[in-house]
C-alpha cells in the first residue's frame, strides 16, 4: 500500500501491544518468542476538521481505494469505542485530544470516513469545539493528525 505509514503501536500508547520479552519456563526454555516492534500500517489520508452544532466533525479522505477500504474496515471493527486524536510533529506527540466528553459516530463515505463527535451538554460541546480549534491550529502549523479509536490508529493525515 503506497498510501500508508508505519506506526509503532508501543509509541502510540497502545497498552499491552508493545514488544514482548522472553519469559522463562520450568526448564529454562523461552515461553514466548521475542516480539519485534509492534508495527502496523496506518492509512494516510487528508483530515479536515470543522465545528458543528454540539461538537465537531472530522472527515478523512483518500484517493487510494486500498487505504479507504482499510480505514473503513478499522472504523467498522472499532465502532462504539472511545475516539481521540494524536497530534504529531517529527515523530513526537505534541498533543493528545481524547473526545470522551461526547458521543462519536463514524459514517462511511465514498472516499473515506466521517467522524462526528457531539454532546447535548453545553460545557462538553464547548470542550469538543475547543479541541477542534486546537487541533486545526496545530495542523496549520505543521503537525500531522492521527485519528484513533480505542487507542488504535485508524488514519493519519499526510
Amino acid at each position: 500500500m503506497a498510501n500508508a505509514m508505519m506506526m509503532d503501536r508501543a509509541g502510540m500508547g497502545m497498552a499491552g501491544m508493545g514488544t514482548q520479552g522472553m519469559g522463562m519456563g520450568t526448564m529454562g526454555a523461552p515461553t514466548t518468542m521475542p516480539g519485534g516492534p509492534g508495527m502496523m500500517m496506518v492509512p494516510r489520508c487528508t483530515i479536515k476538521m470543522e465545528k458543528c452544532t454540539g461538537g465537531m466533525k472530522m472527515t478523512c479522505t483518500s484517493d487510494d481505494k486500498m487505504s479507504v477500504g482499510m480505514m473503513q474496515n478499522l472504523c467498522t471493527m472499532l465502532a462504539g469505542g472511545m475516539c481521540g486524536c494524536c497530534m504529531m510533529m517529527n515523530g513526537m506527540m505534541v498533543c493528545g485530544c481524547n473526545l470522551m466528553m461526547g458521543m462519536c459516530k463514524c459514517e462511511m463515505t465514498e472516499d473515506g470516513v466521517t467522524m462526528t463527535c457531539t454532546s447535548g451538554d453545553a460545557n462538553c460541546s464547548a470542550m469538543i469545539q475547543a479541541c477542534c480549534d486546537c487541533m486545526t491550529s496545530m495542523m496549520k502549523a505543521g503537525c500531522t493528525c492521527c485519528m484513533m479509536m480505542n487507542n488504535m490508529p485508524v488514519c493519519c493525515s499526510c
